[in-house]
């Protein structure tokens, strides 16, 4: 299984910026699909989920600003980010919690990081 991730970047405060990240190899189904960021010296924490339901979840920090969607085949997920403040920068991943077969529980995959740099 593989998380492809691109779209990241630098923009000035205030501009946008589109996520997006490509679920790929032996899936069964996936669960949910999000985005977390890390900043330097601090902890990853989510940015925003998507459920296979089409449910979604966003951090306080994000919401009104972040639209988090998924394609109709559910593999791929992206994360438009408008409004982009300088405290956005860090390098965001992608994740799913997916299984490869029928009886495996879910399990959490990574795609690997994308930077994005918000200047001010």
């Amino acid at each position: 299984v593989q998380l492809q991730a691109s779209g990241g970047g630098l923009v000035q405060a205030g501009g946008s910026l589109r996520l997006s990240c490509a679920a790929s190899g032996s899936i069964f189904s996936i669960n949910a699909m999000g985005w977390y960021r890390q900043a330097p010296g601090k902890e990853r924490e989510l940015v925003a989920a998507i459920t296979s339901g089409g449910s979604t979840n966003y951090a306080d920090s994000v919401k009104g600003r972040f639209t988090i969607s998924r394609d109709n085949a559910g593999n791929t997920v992206y994360l438009q980010m408008n409004s982009l403040k300088p405290e956005d920068t860090a390098v965001y991943y992608c994740n799913a919690d997916l299984n490869t077969d029928y009886d495996d529980p879910t399990e959490d995959y990574w795609g690997q990081g994308t930077q994005v740099t918000v200047s001010s």
